[in-house]
């Protein structure tokens, strides 16, 4: 069984990207490889701050629809809280 994942990036310039993958090792390789989201590729190099794993791939997308929504203290918040 596959697992899925909501992840948060911080991208060069302090932004925060959204995503979802079944891979996290292999997704941060593909945005810091410049092969990644449009958005990152100008924001070289990002650095993985925050996920969520999901059994079901409904919800991960789901949570990162969520993430999209927040402003970006919200989020770094969210990263805050993970990191303690």
């Amino acid at each position: 069984m596959s697992k899925h994942y909501a992840y948060m990036l911080r991208c060069s310039d302090n932004s925060i990207y959204s995503g979802y993958t079944n891979d996290l090792d292999r997704r941060l390789e593909v945005h810091n490889s410049g092969k990644g989201a449009k958005y990152t590729r100008a924001r070289l190099p990002v650095k993985l701050e925050y996920f969520e794993e999901f059994d079901d791939k409904k919800e991960a997308l789901r949570r990162e629809r969520e993430f999209k929504k927040y402003s970006h203290a919200e989020k770094e918040n969210i990263i805050r809280n993970f990191a303690n």
